[in-house]
């Protein structure tokens, strides 16, 4: 077998980004059919949710944490796990390498970037953390970060704050802002002379509020502060590049909203930012402005990479902008329904535009952990309870194989709850 026919036989080719005629069909048949219009279309989705092994035992609501596999890609990562173990040592020490690269070059274009200031993780922590902990922190720097961030990176923050004696700068995000300019002057107002680093979600976990990421890294640029964005909830579920934003880094996992296998991600540096960082790991054999110095991370489950280019294969095939629009429209479906009803509370923004896919969900004298648990015990609906002051609720991940019809099933359950 010569090097390319093993390449074939462990990444499966050209016929693993192949998904049935059935798909292929109907992207064709809807292929004129605006985003916004076929959002609404529930025959069209229900195509896709077949796509989709859901369990019958209750109604999956947090799709937040992990978004399991379409079948079709799954199957293919299972063959890449049958392909890696049939070949082993083989495999890692003649094609991994170039595997991972031709990956991480199909990533870079979905987002927008040069391969070159990309690196393939595990998750959004190890891709930000790797950023905090490769600062040259000095006593007295500062970073400026809100109450509502992912606390695995306020924990990083912390923990360079006793190593270093850098300072943590905390602010409280508007959770229902009247414009971009508000959200912009709360980070403008925490900034000093001393700051060095601004930490902003792209869509804040809890709540998923969508935040004006470019108008934030204007004005911290302007003060020459960098800026890193946590997108763990943003990537593949609404449409933007990265140039959009004009941020130094970006961190994400793609277990979430692009669906791959468990336990992948990707850090952006932007390329003038690469040289200045520390890598976690030592490295002596890559250069200083190589961003590949960052990802010296020892032996990993390697078909878990290959299983992304499938993964991207289903996003594009059913496209951002129609999965964005999906997504923005079983949110607003199922909040329009209870914004404003007795005792339910919206942690969300109003605005539309603010938000797309997560919502967050409250009952007035309700424990968030209580709300979950009636909701799963007695309506057989799985959520996740936030405590976070701000946010008492569950947060509502719906995907684009969620109906209408669970939907309806847990605005019933809300207003039962809440009477």
């Amino acid at each position: 077998m010569n090097k390319r026919e093993f390449v074939r036989t462990v990444s499966g080719g050209t016929a693993a980004m192949v998904f049935g005629p059935d798909l292929n069909a109907l992207f064709a048949r809807y292929a004129h059919v605006p985003a916004a219009e076929l959002a609404e279309d529930e025959k069209f989705w229900a195509t896709i949710r077949s796509k989709f092994k859901l369990t019958p035992e209750y109604i999956n609501l947090e799709n937040g944490y992990y978004c399991f596999q379409p079948e079709e890609v799954l199957n293919q990562f299972i063959g890449h796990v049958r392909s890696v173990n049939l070949q082993g040592s083989r495999y890692m020490r003649t094609v991994r390498v170039a595997d991972k690269l031709r990956v991480r070059t199909k990533l870079a274009a979905l987002a927008g970037c040069s391969p070159d200031e990309l690196v393939v993780t595990r998750n959004t922590t190890e891709s930000l953390d790797t950023v905090i902990a490769g600062f040259d922190w000095k006593p007295g720097d500062e970073a400026v970060m809100a109450n509502h961030d992912y606390g695995a990176m306020i924990d990083m923050f912390k923990l360079q704050a006793r190593r270093y004696g850098m300072v943590n700068r905390f602010i409280d995000i508007p959770t229902d802002p009247k414009s971009d300019a508000e959200v912009v002057q709360v980070y403008a107002n925490a900034l000093t002379p001393k700051t060095r680093l601004l930490l902003i979600p792209h869509m804040v976990n809890i709540t998923g509020q969508i935040l004006p990421v470019r108008a934030v890294c204007d004005m911290a640029h302007t003060r020459g502060v960098q800026v890193m964005v946590d997108g763990a909830h943003a990537f593949a579920h609404i449409e933007y590049k990265l140039p959009d934003l004009g941020c130094d880094y970006y961190g994400t996992s793609l277990h979430k909203w692009l669906s791959t296998p468990l336990g992948a991600g990707f850090l952006f540096v932007r390329k003038d930012r690469i040289e200045s960082l520390w890598p976690v790991y030592g490295d002596e054999g890559v250069a200083a402005n190589d961003i590949m110095k960052l990802n010296h991370t020892g032996t990993h489950p390697c078909h878990t990479d290959l299983g992304i280019e499938n993964a991207i294969a289903f996003h594009e095939m059913m496209g951002s902008a129609r999965k964005e629009a999906r997504l923005r429209f079983v949110q607003q479906y199922w909040t329009s329904k209870v914004r404003g009803y007795g005792k339910i509370v919206l942690n969300t923004p109003t605005d539309p535009a603010r938000s797309c896919g997560i919502a967050n969900v409250g009952v007035q004298g309700m424990k968030p952990a209580d709300l979950a648990k009636v909701l799963f015990d007695t309506h057989k609906i799985f959520t996740v309870a936030i405590g976070n002051p701000g946010a008492l609720g569950v947060r509502v991940t719906p995907q684009v194989y969620t109906s209408t019809k669970e939907l309806d099933a847990f605005v019933k359950a809300l207003k039962e709850i809440a009477a």
